[in-house]
């Protein structure tokens, strides 16, 4: 296969990308152009041309994703309740196949040949990118240069950019890397790799201490419309504006710290720790509003499906035919899920404390410990009989053995 002429990069300017958008160049005597996409790092994306052409990039594409991020990733994957092995809500995961899109679109806009991540080979990246890319533009051959080069370790990488004269974030004061979007920021390697340490409280960028957190609690509405967030405390707000009102609250008060062990789809244990502030807010509501507009059976079909679901946002699979399939369940699942949810954030916990829906399947008349005149309670008698009549038969034949 001949070298490629032209390669899109996933740029972040971090000690990775920034080391391959170099070794790309010299290995490959190819030009580069670097893609990043703004998912709301915030101030993170101020060096990044700057950084990116000064390392030796032909060209920087920076493409502003937040609204189409939340609206279109976020949402979708809050209507499923999607949560990965019981604690992680998967901000990274619903990143990259939205930035692996859009990286492509840079590269059939740019005549590009080849598109390349910094994903390393033991981590769950380098498929979510990987698949994106196969799914949407199989042509474009794929570049992943921690299954290609001799810089095996992240020591390589930072000598290798001493010696090219690249800025890199990861020093003593910040032993770790750092992953941030709109939904989250996630920690892990260096210090974090020992699951006995504690994660240092000066590393955490979103939210407060719970111990810091204020002393008084703040209760808050959030109203939803067809399993979609819409509005916090009474102000309709677009998607964006609305996940950032609830980070900005829910970091105040200490919402959102996960620190964790997690599988990953290559087979290794890896451990994580995770800010999430607004996403955690809209889990406890959503759940919350669900309980009093999803029917039984309905909502345990559901949540019997969620497991797969996440699995298939964590594995990679955003684009795949068994992702969209199980969106349309879900979002039908939702389109009860309207009406108005009360919490109070108070000391690290999002607690319910009220909540209504136009399409409440709850009946204070059905459900009242008072005298009512629309459930007859002798009925109970037969649905306990032929509910338990197959356990009276096997009662029968073991005594009678």
């Amino acid at each position: 296969m001949p070298d490629p002429k032209k390669v899109v990069l996933a740029y972040s300017g971090g000690l990775d990308t920034s080391v391959i958008l170099r070794w790309l160049i010299e290995r490959y005597r190819c030009e580069v152009i670097a893609f990043c996409a703004d998912l709301g790092q915030g101030e993170e994306l101020l060096p990044i041309r700057e950084k990116a052409l000064r390392t030796g990039a032909v060209g920087v594409h920076i493409v502003d994703l937040r609204e189409e991020f939340v609206r279109d990733f976020i949402f979708p994957m809050l209507r499923a309740n999607a949560v990965y092995e019981g604690s992680y809500l998967l901000g990274t995961s619903i990143a990259r196949p939205l930035i692996a899109r859009a990286q492509v679109d840079v590269a059939l806009q740019e005549g590009a040949d080849a598109v390349a991540h910094g994903a390393t080979g033991k981590g769950n990246d380098q498929v979510r990118f990987e698949l994106t890319y196969a799914a949407l533009a199989p042509q474009l051959r794929v570049i992943a240069p921690w299954r290609e080069w001799e810089l095996d370790s992240r020591t390589a990488l930072l000598q290798f950019a001493r010696r090219h004269d690249i800025p890199v974030p990861v020093t003593a004061e910040r032993p770790y890397s750092t992953d941030r979007n709109l939904f989250h920021i996630s920690y892990e390697g260096g210090i974090l790799e020992d699951p006995w340490t504690a994660p240092p409280d000066k590393m955490f960028q979103l939210t407060n201490s719970p111990e810091a957190a204020p002393d008084v609690p703040l209760e808050m509405l959030i109203d939803f419309e067809a399993g979609n967030p819409v509005a916090v405390d009474g102000e309709v707000l677009p998607p964006v504006a609305l996940l950032e009102r609830l980070n900005r609250l829910g970091g105040e008060h200490g919402i959102g710290r996960v620190d964790l062990v997690e599988n990953r789809y290559v087979g290794m244990k890896s451990r994580g720790v995770y800010e999430t502030p607004g996403g955690t807010i809209l889990h406890v509501a959503r759940r919350a509003l669900e309980s009093l507009t999803l029917d039984r059976e309905v909502l345990h079909l559901r949540d019997s499906l969620v497991t797969r679901y996440a699995e298939m946002i964590y594995y990679g699979f955003w684009f795949s035919p068994e992702r969209r399939a199980l969106q349309g369940f879900m979002d039908e699942c939702a389109r009860d899920v309207t009406g108005t949810v009360r919490l109070s954030l108070y000391k690290g916990n999002a607690t319910v404390v009220g909540r209504r829906s136009p399409r409440s399947l709850y009946r204070t008349d059905f459900a009242t410990f008072e005298a009512d005149a629309v459930y007859r309670q002798r009925d109970a008698e037969g649905f306990i009989n032929l509910n338990a009549l197959r356990l009276k038969i096997r009662a029968l034949r073991d005594h009678r053995s």
